[in-house]
């Protein structure tokens, strides 16, 4: 995955390579991400999922920002912005002036009459780091389809720490209702779950996603009329296997299938919702061994 992710940052580069030249004005500038993935070999999906994690950033905010950089260069060499703007894919020099400003932190106008200040994005490489300390309690499993009820709100995605969202979900169903939704679980993943599903493709921090909290049933399964229903398809899981702090470990291992995992093994991400299965937790909640199920296919 490291090879394709590094790929198409040379692809990106090409590109504007070719928004630069001004014999082919807006040349390159609008990224198929999908084409481009077919290309490597890969997924959209699961190209853009990888790449914001390894990077720290989404794709699109990359490629945004290495077009402000090198756009930047134009603008200070006194073209007519309204040209620039065409080059680099915006239909009006406003438009343009939003996204330099977004990278830049000051418009156009004022870089050309002071040089800057300028925010450059360098081009990004990827590397793989084998420590080999340590290796990741996974395992793979093929399941029907089955289905996820519970109670389902949309909220903002956070990286680090607890959300105070779902914590405010969770905290406003009586005592009651935990035990209920428990009762239901019929099929694995079992237990209570946190799901998160309709995620952004580029998993920017701030878009909004579902979150289910409830239990896993199957597809034939009588659902009461008053909980929330979520369709998962058949396919293999990756299970990841997490202990310690919460939410610190399950987030750390989250963390590591992108930076470890998915680049060591012939596996990648398919569309569907990721699940947590809290397999057993201190009785504050500082504590858990969780399961972390990812939906996968073979490369």
């Amino acid at each position: 995955m490291i090879a394709e992710l590094n790929a198409l940052i040379d692809i990106i580069e090409s590109r504007l390579s070719g928004q630069a030249n001004p014999a082919h004005p807006m040349a390159g500038w609008c990224l198929d991400v999908g084409e481009l993935a077919r290309e490597l070999g890969t997924t959209e999906y699961h190209l853009r999922r990888m790449f914001s994690s390894l990077a720290g950033m989404p794709l699109s905010d990359y490629v945004r920002r290495r077009r402000m950089s090198v756009a930047a260069g134009d603008v200070i060499g006194g073209e007519d912005l309204l040209s620039v703007a065409v080059r680099y894919g915006y239909g009006s020099t406003e438009a343009f002036g939003r996204a330099f400003r977004s990278v830049h932190g000051v418009g156009p106008s004022q870089v050309r009459r002071n040089g800057g200040p300028l925010r450059s994005q360098p081009k990004l490489r990827l590397r793989l780091t084998i420590e080999g300390s340590s290796s990741m309690d996974t395992r793979i499993t093929d399941r029907p389809a089955f289905s996820l009820i519970g109670h389902a709100i949309r909220v903002p995605l956070i990286y680090e720490g607890e959300n105070p969202h779902i914590r405010e979900l969770v905290d406003s169903l009586p005592a009651g209702e935990h035990t209920r939704l428990k009762s239901l679980s019929a099929t694995d993943p079992a237990g209570l779950l946190q799901v998160t599903a309709d995620v952004d493709p580029d998993y920017r921090e701030g878009t909004e996603l579902t979150y289910l909290h409830g239990v896993a049933v199957s597809t034939t399964a009588q659902v009461p009329d008053d909980l929330d229903v979520i369709a998962v398809d058949a396919g293999p899981w990756a299970v990841f296997t997490a202990s310690g702090p919460y939410p610190e470990a399950l987030q750390e291992t989250w963390a590591a299938t992108a930076a470890e995992w998915f680049p060591a093994n012939p596996w990648r991400l398919r569309p569907g919702p990721s699940i947590v299965s809290i397999i057993d937790r201190a009785e504050d909640f500082s504590t858990a061994t969780t399961e972390l199920w990812l939906p996968v296919e073979r490369e």
